[in-house]
């Protein structure tokens, strides 16, 4: 599936630690399979920083949505459901994520729907008419990749290999398997472990080329960064 991202430059390289807070889904990078959509923001983003803004074409490999390895969210439209979860993570008070999931999909809080929701928020607007407007609002898209490991679904269609993504996924698996059974520890805990590490960072960069060595190697490098002092 083809997916789009609109920003005042291009992006080679997605780093969730710049993506801002306090979006619709929270902290993450967002695409959106419309591309006008895309095109609109780029604009809009260009406009503020100088630049005629660009949009980056990424392709998603949607099995994502259907596999057990990932943690997703998907609001198929405007309901109450994703108006308490918007208004969640919207909240500036919320210093920490409100969910954990890996992959949220759902539609847009625009900019039209963004003044509603200030008047929603601030009680001048009953929830029932906000809902209401909402349901005649034309369709829009976004999915939000929360986490490190749900990158791995997302190939920028500049540069995409789909080798690399099934390699890096049967490592990974292979990988946490193993942290398991030597750890003794329960599958979150070893995905924790992998995902926070700079061994899966590295394995993510398809320009390093981990990808192309086996899981044993990769596990070899995990042991030795997660205890640098001594030989597992």
């Amino acid at each position: 599936m083809k997916v789009y991202h609109g920003s005042y430059t291009a992006i080679p390289f997605i780093d969730l630690s710049k993506c801002e807070k306090h979006k619709d889904f929270g902290q993450g990078f967002y695409v959106t399979k419309y591309r006008k959509q895309a095109e609109e923001w780029a604009a809009k983003i260009g406009r503020k920083y100088h630049t005629q803004g660009v949009v980056t074409e990424f392709e998603f490999l949607e099995s994502a949505f259907n596999s057990w390895k990932y943690r997703v969210s998907r609001f198929e439209d405007y309901s109450e459901e994703w108006l308490d979860f918007v208004v969640l993570n919207r909240d500036p008070h919320n210093e920490n994520p409100v969910h954990d999931y890996d992959l949220v999909e759902g539609p847009v809080a625009d900019d039209k729907i963004q003044r509603r929701l200030i008047r929603y928020l601030k009680g001048t607007i009953p929830k029932e008419v906000f809902l209401n407007e909402l349901r005649h609002h034309e369709p829009t898209h976004q999915i939000c990749f929360c986490t490190s490991r749900s990158l791995l679904m997302l190939e920028n269609e500049a540069d995409s290999h789909v080798d690399h993504l099934f390699n890096t996924e049967d490592i990974g698996e292979a990988v946490i398997e193993s942290l398991i059974l030597d750890r003794k520890i329960d599958e979150a805990e070893a995905a924790k472990l992998f995902f926070a590490s700079a061994t899966f960072t590295q394995l993510s960069d398809r320009a390093t080329g981990l990808y192309l060595k086996s899981w044993q190697e990769i596990y070899e490098m995990l042991k030795k960064e997660l205890c640098p002092h001594k030989t597992q």
